[in-house]
């Protein structure tokens, strides 16, 4: 039997980061001789007319916005997910599989491609997609922050074929550090160290357990800092019951505004939906289902579910009440993936031959982490939201009040990217 080499897959989320990165070390010289020809300007720049280009994120979206309901369901139905809140940075995920990907052949690349809804794509498509995804999210702005990115960290003493790492930093960014893995509580310190200064200290802690034999660890990381579109009062917030279920409720913070949104009440389907807007290109899109009626909209869940409802938003007036909550969630995904399909990566048929053709390499591990803050002035995490507006009409007022268990997709506009996705089952659970 050949020995057994770790390639420990990480995800760090939070309403601001996501984690899934290999990095290699400080090096970072690594772009083909003709990367600055693709999406790249100094920073502070305008972003430059991307003619034909956007289509490379664009593509992508519906492929990962299928992901992104098939593994909600996934988390949904684990038996610790009963009764608790779910959060997560689908796109992360997502881009950190598709970083594994590059170094991944024949099965085993296959198994990554169908987990991730991307069968009828090419490498090629992927690829591109994710570079330009990265240049539009990247690019900063006045309004909110968003940084998203992958590293790298490497054994020392091992070395990934160059073509892995060139296209890893050309399409996915990345940068590469070592690693003393063979000093477990070293390479945590230095990992979490590292993740912790990509997510402005909300993610500190992600990495614990380190196995001897880990040669690379993918990190992919997401930040999003948004202020509202029309800030909530802070003397407006006053103690409410929020109803966890028929039978429990807490006592929240909530927080209370009059002003014009986009809403939709959809009577057969028992939901109001719900945006929030925040400055820039990036709204938290709520769905408030009826009470008793949660199974029955997650059951709804499809990008053309959504599609159909933004599409049909109106704006009005509205008094809004919502919860002020900070909440985060961890996860082991290893037996997830397998279950939605990618076996082989996690197995010694694992083919990663695009990262090492001298050892054979495997998955160990798949962590992820996601945490979400909401107060008066915006939302701290990584997120994304699709929001379409609608011509203004006037109505009478009404009253959407979030005191019950509610979904949230958050949603970046231009590129069409679902940033994260959760459910708020009880506010105060950290």
């Amino acid at each position: 039997m050949w020995d057994k080499f770790s390639c420990y897959l990480t995800f760090g989320l939070l309403l601001v980061i996501a984690c899934a990165a290999a990095p290699a070390s400080n090096d970072h010289g690594i772009h083909s001789a003709d990367h600055h020809k693709h999406l790249h300007h100094a920073k502070g720049e305008p972003h430059p007319s991307h003619e034909g280009a956007h289509q490379d994120c664009h593509l992508l979206s519906p492929h990962n916005a299928d992901f992104a309901f098939s593994l909600y369901r996934k988390l949904n139905a684990l038996p610790d997910s009963k009764g608790k809140n779910i959060f997560f940075s689908p796109v992360s995920i997502s881009m950190a599989l598709s970083l594994l990907a590059l170094g991944a052949k024949e099965h085993t690349h296959s198994e990554i491609y169908r987990v991730l809804e991307y069968s009828n794509l090419q490498p090629a498509q992927v690829n591109e997609g994710y570079e330009h995804l990265l240049h539009m999210l990247n690019h900063s702005r006045d309004a909110f922050q968003l940084e998203m990115g992958t590293s790298l960290a490497v054994r020392q003493g091992f070395k990934p074929l160059d073509k892995f790492l060139q296209d890893a930093q050309h399409y996915y960014q990345s940068e590469a550090f070592t690693a003393d893995f063979s000093k477990p509580d070293v390479a945590a310190q230095e990992i979490n160290k590292y993740i912790a200064k990509k997510t402005e200290d909300m993610i500190t802690d992600l990495v614990k357990d380190v196995d001897k034999d880990t040669v690379m660890m993918l990190i992919s990381y997401l930040f999003f800092k948004g202020q509202w579109y029309g800030a909530f009062d802070a003397k407006d917030t006053r103690k409410d019951d929020f109803h966890v279920d028929e039978n429990t409720k807490v006592t929240v913070d909530m927080m209370w505004r009059e002003g014009v949104y986009e809403y939709y009440i959809d009577l057969a389907n028992h939901i109001t939906i719900l945006m929030l807007p925040y400055k820039g290109n990036a709204s938290m899109m709520i769905l408030l289902p009826d009470e008793g009626k949660m199974q029955e909209v997650e059951g709804l869940l499809s990008k053309e579910q959504i599609k159909h409802w933004r599409d049909s938003l109106w704006r009005a007036e509205l008094t809004v009440s919502v919860p002020k909550f900070s909440i985060s969630a961890t996860y082991s995904l290893a037996d997830t993936l397998k279950e939605m399909g990618m076996v082989s990566a996690f197995s010694e048929s694992a083919d990663l031959s695009g990262i090492s053709e001298t050892e054979q390499l495997m998955l160990s591990k798949v962590a992820h982490k996601a945490v979400l803050n909401v107060d008066e002035k915006g939302t701290e995490a990584a997120a994304v939201t699709t929001v379409q507006f609608a011509p203004q009409m006037y109505l009478p007022k009404l009253k959407i009040d979030l005191n019950r268990p509610f979904l949230l997709l958050i949603v970046e506009d231009s590129t069409r990217t679902i940033l994260f996705m959760g459910k708020i089952t009880d506010p105060t659970a950290a």
